[in-house]
């Protein structure tokens, strides 16, 4: 009983050892979620390499190059230069003939019956395509088919045994700093690995469709083509492009999201083609200037500049029209809006929720295909008497034929004419220059000066600030709204 009432005294807590304890359990599990941490950051890369190695490819293409014979000299009949000159020619006749030419870049097996993706400027114009295997061995390729818009290609061959292969990850699941590895043929070196964290997200470099993730693993060229990996050995980019004031790799390259590439290959490898949904619109982005010239309550969204023939006009959709969602997802700017579009399934009826004078409606539109519509010239408007004003910085005038004839504009083209831009006038710093068809002011269209000046003072009676044209200028729209401080 002693024994036992001493270790229950004992036992009592005492509040300076309680107070250590808790201090140290604190700094136990501090260290814990450090580990936890650095867990998350690998000891090596040798595992991942050793496990999607197989399916990565190194890609040789071959081009008929024509050579380009520059003008024989001319040397005067009996010169003692003669017989040299001769003898010179056909020495330089061989490199004259055509020949082959030979590019290196990089690729990844998506499926064991052979399909291959990479870029499409790795394979364009070429002959023959070899594959090369990391395990060994070559295979020759046929082209499935190409997309220019995103630079992406898949590719065939034709094996005796199942191929390795990797899979597709979710490039939208990737956050900045995340660990990527890159793999590929960079400066035609073999296989070779290199790793960094995902640097940022959402970059487009020159395309409609770009949706690049930049990385700061080294890629070089030859690298073109491969596969950027997550940690789980998914692919959630293809390697495409540095930016780099040398030709190598300064820690900046750009690799096209798998959330693009796996529709266009799906389509690539369905139809040979990829068939983008179509909307039929013009747009641009509204600026805070131009949503209170409108009225609007945002700038989010993507607001209609013109209307052709096509799907959007068939549902109602109007020029000034704000398209705020698509298929029920919220629409942030017009890239945002054209990719949704593009991604979206031909013939596929979708809802559109636009703002209209103040109010939002739904109309549902029938999409068609962006190939088929591509080059589509939209329908214009028109006006004549030769009446000139300045106003707004602006010299305006309206149509004539003479105007028409110098301006290359067709009959149907109405609006007025600005003939001249004041350089110190807000006009001329939003891109206004002479030769520009104003068609509409206030979202009306205006085919004469005194149009133009009752639109003005429409503006300025409901407190506008500003006042919005639209502008036409070989053919394409778009919004601009002007301060009424400067009329």
């Amino acid at each position: 009983m002693r024994e036992t009432a001493h270790a229950i005294t004992r036992a009592r807590p005492n509040p300076a050892t309680a107070f250590w304890a808790l201090v140290m359990g604190f700094a136990m599990l501090i260290a814990q979620h450090g580990a936890a941490l650095a867990q998350s950051r690998p000891d090596t890369f040798a595992d991942l390499a050793d496990k999607v190695s197989p399916a990565v490819v190194n890609i040789t293409t071959s081009t008929m190059v024509a050579a380009s014979a520059g003008p024989a000299p001319v040397v005067p009949e009996g010169s003692p230069f003669e017989d040299f000159f001769r003898d010179f020619m056909d020495r330089n006749e061989n490199e004259q003939r055509p020949r082959r030419s030979q590019a290196l870049g990089s690729g990844f097996v998506i499926s064991e019956d052979g399909y291959i993706v990479t870029n499409n400027h790795v394979i364009q114009g070429a002959d023959e395509i070899t594959i090369e295997f990391f395990e060994g061995g070559t295979l020759d390729a046929e082209v499935v088919g190409t997309d220019p818009k995103t630079d992406l290609a898949l590719l065939k061959v034709e094996s005796d045994k199942p191929l390795k292969f990797v899979p597709w990850g979710n490039s939208d699941d990737m956050r900045v700093g995340d660990w990527v590895m890159a793999m590929g043929n960079p400066l035609g070196q073999g296989f070779s690995v290199s790793a960094g964290i995902v640097s940022a997200r959402g970059r487009a470099l020159s395309g409609t469709y770009d949706d690049y993730i930049q990385t700061d693993a080294a890629i070089n060229r030859g690298n073109s083509g491969g596969p950027l990996f997550n940690l789980k050995g998914e692919v959630i980019g293809i390697n495409t492009a540095i930016l780099s004031p040398n030709g190598g790799s300064i820690g900046i390259g750009f690799a096209m999201s798998s959330r693009v590439a796996t529709n266009v290959i799906k389509q690539l490898r369905e139809y040979g083609e990829t068939r983008r949904g179509w909307l039929g619109v013009r747009i641009q982005d509204v600026s805070d200037e131009i949503a209170e010239a409108m009225g609007l309550s945002t700038t989010v969204g993507a607001l209609v500049t013109d209307v052709p023939e096509g799907p959007a006009a068939e549902a109602g959709i109007q020029q000034g029209d704000l398209i705020l969602s698509f298929d029920g997802v919220d629409i942030a700017d017009t890239r945002d809006l054209v990719q949704r579009v593009g991604n979206a399934e031909v013939g596929a009826v979708v809802r559109l929720r636009v703002e209209r004078d103040g109010k939002t409606m739904t109309l549902p539109v029938t999409l068609g295909r962006r190939e088929e519509a591509e080059g589509a010239i939209p329908a214009a408007v028109q006006s004549d008497e030769p009446v000139e004003s300045e106003v707004l910085g602006l010299t305006v005038s309206t149509m004539t034929d003479e105007l028409r004839e110098q301006l290359g504009l067709s009959d149907a083209d109405r609006g007025l004419v600005v003939e001249d831009v004041d350089e110190a006038s807000e006009a001329y710093e939003k891109g206004l220059r002479a030769g520009d068809i104003i068609a509409e002011a206030g979202q009306e269209a205006v085919n004469t000066v005194g149009d133009l000046e009752a639109r003005i003072a429409d503006a300025r009676e409901a407190g506008r600030k500003s006042l919005l044209l639209l502008v036409r200028r070989a053919g394409d729209p778009r919004f601009v709204a002007l301060s009424l401080d400067d009329s």
